[in-house]
């Protein structure tokens, strides 16, 4: 999936696709034609540079619903040709889940239309578990034909079948189908379930990898063979090392971390981190400064891994470094520093925004170190941050580090969140938003009553509507 275009942070479109509050009010009082164009796209064309972790689906569809939008242009989107032929499920997965919960709100069109797309569209599993969660019975029973249909009656059919039993998100529809007294429909199902047990039972019994047996050399051996088939075993490596390694082989790790070959050297690197040993900050400086691409990683990944008064130590010295490893160590003060080490995160923070701009991975670590050390005058960067991050996530660690840090928070952005796309962030506004705001009344009473809403932020707006709390 290619990375979205993200519009400017000052229109309508760049708001709804970041998720942010202010991208529902200003929604609804544009054109209602201007307004349902910019949300259909969003939902179309998933703005989400990471949709595993980024929150979208409840926005979207409260939108929907507030506007009393149709779903027309979803349903064109489905049931479009390309739905077979481009079959990544970041096309489709977003429109589903909107979908769901717009039929959790009582949308008889949306529980039609993901029953229709189960059936026959491309991304069944998604639009399946969606319904998993809100149809009722009958309507996932009368789905079982269609669902079935899709895999043949032969060995390959039936093995393919066995997995997806087995891998389903939501288990509901297939109890439900396993009852049926049809032979095509619910012993197809038993059987298919049995096959999947028995194949995880298998796997349990086929474990791969280093036992607490093997020798120190068998451990890097192992982490070098993971390497040459592109997967990195340097952390359970290291954690093999911790099981099978003694006093006596101290010497041999050392030397491994040094000069060792690449998978040794990284899993060595991570075993000395992780056991503290005061010789590791030497040869984690002398892995960036001097080893390969992959091992400066993995000594810069060893270092983050640190926690002892020695890594903060270390750091100090380290963060002004103009590579990964001074960047980590900025991390490592905003996460474990000091107040003295404000000045140091501070200026982190401001050439970090002002280098890599404001979605720099960075930025998640020093922007909570700035929360955390409590660094007032970080605000204007703070604030520029959440304007301007297409990471949703990101945004809401600015809004918790601003709570912190700027005293305008509780009458300006922390009002706003209240209708931001994530959970976290809107929990946060509820904690922090000034009630004398006559939206914000309005706001927490209806997120009290939203059935749909996550418990955590319920109970932040108890905290300020319920009965000893002041009147709102």
């Amino acid at each position: 999936m290619f990375d979205p275009v993200i519009a400017p942070s000052g229109t309508l479109l760049g708001l709804l696709q970041r998720g942010r509050g202010d991208g529902t009010l200003h929604a609804l009082a544009a054109p209602r034609a201007e307004a349902l164009a910019a949300l259909n796209h969003c939902v179309l064309n998933d703005p989400r540079h990471d949709w595993q972790v980024e929150n979208r689906s409840l926005y979207y569809a409260r939108l929907y619903l507030d506007l009393h939008g149709s779903l027309e242009e979803i349903e064109r989107h489905l049931c479009d040709a390309d739905d077979h032929l481009d079959t990544d499920e970041a096309r489709t997965g977003l429109s589903l889940a909107v979908l769901g919960h717009l039929a959790s709100y009582g949308r008889g069109d949306a529980l039609s239309l993901l029953r229709r797309y189960a059936a026959n569209g491309a991304n069944w599993t998604w639009a399946l578990d969606e319904l998993a969660l809100r149809d009722n019975d009958s309507g996932l029973r009368a789905l079982a034909p269609s669902v079935l249909a899709r895999f043949p009656a032969t060995a390959e059919g039936d093995a393919e079948l066995a997995i997806a039993v087995r891998d389903a998100f939501e288990p509901r529809p297939w109890r439900l189908w396993a009852e049926d007294r049809r032979e095509a429909i619910g012993a197809r199902v038993r059987a298919a379930q049995e096959a999947g047990s028995f194949d995880r039972w298998q796997r349990q019994m086929r474990p791969s990898g280093p036992r607490p047996g093997w020798s120190v050399q068998a451990v890097f051996d192992w982490a070098d063979q993971g390497l040459e088939r592109g997967s990195a075993l340097h952390v359970p490596a290291a954690r093999c090392l911790s099981a099978v390694a003694g006093p006596e082989d101290r010497p041999a790790i050392v030397e491994a971390a040094r000069a060792g070959s690449v998978g040794a050297r990284c899993a060595a690197l991570h075993y000395l981190a992780e056991s503290r040993d005061g010789v590791v900050l030497d040869l984690i400086e002398a892995a960036v400064s001097g080893g390969s691409h992959t091992v400066a990683e993995a000594a810069v990944s060893a270092f983050e891994r640190m926690c002892g008064d020695e890594a903060v130590d270390r750091a100090r010295g380290w963060v002004h470094r103009p590579d990964a490893l001074g960047a980590s160590a900025a991390g490592v003060l905003a996460c474990r520093g000091t107040a003295g080490d404000a000045t140091l995160v501070l200026g982190a923070l401001r050439e970090t925004v002002r280098a890599d701009g404001p979605d720099a991975s960075l930025l998640w670590t020093l922007v909570d170190g700035a929360g955390r050390l409590g660094i007032a005058c970080a605000a204007p960067v703070l604030r520029h941050v959440y304007r301007e991050t297409a990471s949703s996530q990101l945004r809401g660690r600015a809004a918790r580090a601003l709570a912190a840090t700027d005293p305008s928070f509780p009458t300006g952005f922390a009002v706003e969140c209240l209708w931001d796309c994530e959970e976290t962030t809107r929990e946060v506004a509820a904690l922090h938003a000034e009630t004398g705001d006559v939206r914000v009344a309005e706001r927490l009473r209806r997120l009290a009553a939203d059935p749909a809403e996550e418990a955590e932020v319920q109970t932040a707006v108890r905290s300020r509507i319920g009965p000893d709390a002041p009147a709102v």
